[in-house]
């Protein structure tokens, strides 16, 4: 048999995010080649490589000053998409990464609870939105974020006008579209990350918010700290399960997602509300290494793009 020259084929914008994948592939002598969209375009004239076409394409690459990599992304998977060749978290996951608007959508059709959510391109639009939670809490946040950027507590509806009057709204988004959403009381202050890995449940781990939206969960986000009494902030649950988890597997599937977090919050009652997709997930390496089960979430996909890619070759 002619030896196979197809690869993995990494598109992404941010080198720090995909350092432990790239440690991952060689460790299991898997090909691989990076795609760094923020630096390198793509001939469309020319046809694909073979391959394993595995999409990491972040909504915070502004925040990095790639704003316009997402941009180039789309067309480069519909070329892919074209040419017949494998994709793991396509157009529609590329779609959902960076819209939260449509993630809402997409989790209430799948049959998930979600927080009540409104939509504005405008701040009369913004005030008329938060009128209709009563002067209760609630959250603002840009349609395209990632990592918690420019989600806001808002305790009222005078609060956001006199946080309109100081700033301007082209400053609250990147897309002009701004997420107006009921704020639910996280119990302890904590939240829950599910992590899928080939659209099947790999595990979940427990998010210590601090009262922060901000909650990356890769190791470059980490802030160091000398405080040794300080709480894990990631910590991975053992035997964890809900009766949703074939909900969200369900959903990922229809929306052709293959790798992902998604993130839920229980309030004092009990109840589950889910309101985040990340397609672009990252794994804590300190929250790994302190469970006894052997769970390395890179190495898993690793070896997942691993097994796609001898399906190919």
């Amino acid at each position: 048999m002619e030896e196979s020259n197809a690869s993995v084929y990494i598109i992404h914008e941010n080198e720090e995010w995909i350092a432990s994948l790239r440690k991952n592939l060689e460790a299991s002598h898997t090909s691989y080649s990076d795609w760094n969209l923020a630096k390198e375009g793509v001939d469309l004239t020319q046809t694909p490589p073979d391959g394993v076409f595995y999409n990491r394409m972040s909504a915070s690459s502004f925040t990095r000053g790639n704003l316009h990599a997402k941009n180039l992304t789309a067309p480069i998977l519909a070329w892919l998409e074209a040419n017949s060749r494998r994709i793991v978290n396509g157009g529609r996951a590329l779609q959902l990464e960076m819209s939260k608007a449509e993630q809402h959508v997409a989790l209430h059709r799948s049959g998930l609870q979600t927080p009540k959510t409104l939509v504005a391109s405008g701040r009369k639009e913004m005030i008329a939105a938060s009128e209709s939670f009563h002067n209760r809490p609630f959250i603002i946040k840009p349609n395209m974020g990632g990592k918690g950027y420019g989600v806001r507590l808002i305790s009222s509806g005078p609060e956001l006008e006199l946080l309109l009057e100081s700033t301007p709204f082209e400053e609250l988004t990147v897309d002009g579209v701004v997420i107006v959403q009921e704020y639910i009381r996280p119990k302890d202050q904590r939240i829950i990350r599910m992590e899928f890995i080939a659209g099947k449940f790999y595990y979940a781990v427990q998010i210590d918010t601090g009262g922060s939206f901000e909650l990356c969960p890769a190791d470059a986000c980490e802030i160091p700290t000398n405080s040794m009494d300080k709480p894990p902030e990631f910590t991975i649950l053992e035997d964890f399960h809900i009766p949703e988890i074939e909900k969200c597997e369900a959903f990922l599937a229809a929306n052709d997602i293959e790798i992902a977090g998604m993130e839920f919050l229980q309030n004092e009652e009990g109840e589950r509300f889910f309101y985040d997709v990340n397609t672009t997930t990252n794994y804590n390496s300190g929250a790994e290494e302190s469970t006894i089960n052997g769970l390395r979430g890179m190495k898993r996909v690793a070896e997942f793009l691993k097994e796609e890619l001898e399906k190919v070759s």
